[in-house]
This record gives structure tokens, sequence and C-alpha cells, in this order.
């Protein structure tokens, strides 16, 4: 190759370095000048305004806002204030009685568990969107309202599936004076009902891992008057628990347990 050819050559790639740099600078130049475009247009208002009572009515940037933040908390308030955590956990216990490893599943369970507490829990949320929810559409209360509506169907729910030496744990850790006719804030409610409904799944779950204990105690003991000491007790009493649980129709019964422990 000639000097000529690598001269040429050369000025070829400085053309496309030089290029190369232009559209660099433009594109931070673009990226400069666009924050300014933006912070140009006109800002959301996420002020208050006063409604037709006087009272104050936030704007629906905010509510919207307000409401994005607040499903980030939607879980934990499906577990702690409803019907959910109960459930679950028996149908958790049921499996491992049974010893079905995991038949049914995860996903099964929760999905039972999920549709059981939509049934359960139907009058409470029937009575919050008529009380709350459809005025607060048709706009005859504010947010502030439908929320303190709305709310009490669930806190008179979660007092009535609350044990009272669970209530007054949380009242006196709380260091709180209460009055007669104060409500219970929630602050202390969702805490004492999550640790009432911990106990009585754990109750309910005793109850039904003692037919499944007994069969296997019996099968241990056969097994162990045949000498048969290697032959684990679990494999042989695993068929006895199944046609047991679907002989009484285990799956109904306690179904049925569990809606009417909450009624």
């Amino acid at each position: 190759m000639s000097l000529q050819q690598t001269r040429w050559i050369t000025g070829l790639n400085n053309i496309k370095f030089l290029r190369q740099g232009w559209l660099a600078r433009a594109i931070i130049l673009a990226g400069l000048i666009c924050p300014g475009v933006v912070l140009a247009q006109p800002a959301i208002e996420l002020l208050t305004s006063a409604g037709p009572q006087g009272e104050q009515v936030y704007t629906v940037s905010l509510q919207v806002l307000a409401m994005m933040t607040a499903m980030a908390f939607l879980p934990a308030a499906l577990m702690l204030t409803t019907a959910f955590t109960r459930i679950v956990i028996v149908l958790a216990i049921l499996r491992q009685g049974l010893g079905t490893m995991q038949a049914p599943s995860n996903q099964v369970l929760i999905g039972v568990a999920l549709f059981m507490t939509m049934f359960i829990m139907r009058p409470v949320f029937e009575r919050a969107y008529s009380d709350a929810i459809e005025p607060y559409i048709n706009e005859e209360i504010s947010v502030q309202q439908a929320l303190k509506t709305g709310v009490e169907p669930f806190r008179e729910f979660m007092l009535g599936q609350t044990r009272q030496a669970d209530l007054d744990l949380f009242i006196e850790l709380s260091r709180a004076e209460l009055k007669d006719d104060q409500p219970i804030p929630l602050t202390m409610l969702i805490p004492a009902y999550a640790t009432s409904e911990l106990m009585t799944a754990f109750q309910m779950g005793f109850m039904i891992l003692l037919p499944f204990m007994v069969i296997d105690l019996v099968v241990a003991s056969v097994l162990m008057t045949m000498g048969m000491m290697m032959l684990s007790p679990m494999l042989i009493s695993f068929p006895f628990k199944l046609m047991l649980f679907v002989l009484i129709d285990g799956w109904s019964l306690v179904m049925a347990t569990l809606a009417q422990s909450f009624y």
C-alpha cells in the first residue's frame, strides 16, 4: 500500500471520528435541552380545594398518587385484615398432616384461600361498597369521609374475631389511654387481630392433625410388632390417611368449618 493510499484511509477515519464526535455532542445537547422542554410544561397541581360543604378536598392528581402508593400495601392488608391468614395456615397444616408433600401445590392452596376469603368477606365488602365507595363515586361524600366510613365494616369484623386478651396486650404495649367511647386505632387492632388469627389457625390445625397422628402411631406400633423397623411408617400410613380423608369428605368438612368459624 502506497503512502498516498495510507493518508487517504487515515483521513477517512478522522472524518468518521469527527462525525461520531459531533453526533455524540448533538445527543448530549439534545439531552440538555429536553429537561428544559419538560420543565417548560405546566406543572401538575397537587393541591387541595374546598368542597361543596366547605371541607378540604384533595385534587384528582393527589388522590391518584395516594391510591398508587396504597397499592403497595394491598397484599399486607389482604393477609392481615381479612380471613386469608387463618384459611391458608389451616390448609397448609392439613397438607402436612396428610403427608402429600407438594400436592396440592402452594399456588392451589393460595388460590383456594383467596376465593374462600372472598366468599367469607363478601358481606363486609358489600357493606363497604354501599356505604363508602358508591357514595364517593356519585360525589356525595369526600375521600376522607369515604375512607372513614369504608374502614368501619372491617373494624367490626376484626373486633368480632379478636380475643380480648390480645387486644389488651397491644393496648398495654402502646401505653395509650383510650376513652370508653373512643374507637380502637387500627395500629392496635390489626396486630391484635393477626395474633388472634394465628392462635385460632393453630388450634384448628391441631384438631385436624390429631386423627392423622393416631393413624401414624397405630401403623408404627404394628410395624414394630412385626419386626419391620426399617420400613417407614409414613409410607404405609399415607394410603390409610388419604382413604380416611376421602371417605369422610374431608375437603367439604374443612371448608365448612373454616367458613363457620367466622360467623
